[in-house]
């Protein structure tokens, strides 16, 4: 089992940046990721990566904003997010998972507690 502490959310207008901080400890699957939910909707997927930093991937929809980022050394995955938008207001999840390559949420087995990230115009 691992546990996930996530840190980094916060209040911006839009065109700024935040930058999110997921700590695992125990030991870690093969991918960490980065999901967000608004209330009443479905957990929407947002980017993975492998502890190596291979492979990555990352939603369409934040494609040239958002990156994702392995520091193995101190077992932390960021999520730096850049010209932020109003519709990226969610609740921001990180999630760990042995599947490789996956973007469905039932795939992933650990989650941290969330962290509010809102984006006001």
């Amino acid at each position: 089992q691992v546990h996930l502490v996530e840190s980094g959310g916060g209040a911006v207008q839009a065109g700024g940046s935040l930058r999110l901080s997921c700590t695992a400890s125990g030991r870690t699957g093969y991918m960490l990721g980065w999901f967000r939910q608004a209330p009443g909707k479905w957990r929407e997927f947002v980017a993975f990566i492998g502890w190596s930093g291979f492979p990555t991937h990352i939603t369409d929809s934040v494609t040239g904003r958002f990156t994702i980022l392995a520091d193995n050394s101190k077992n932390t995955v960021i999520l730096e997010m850049n010209n932020l938008k109003v519709e990226d207001t969610d609740v921001y999840y990180c999630a760990a998972t042995r599947s490789a390559s996956t973007t469905r949420a039932a795939d992933f087995s650990s989650w941290g507690q969330g962290t509010q990230v809102t984006v006001s115009s």
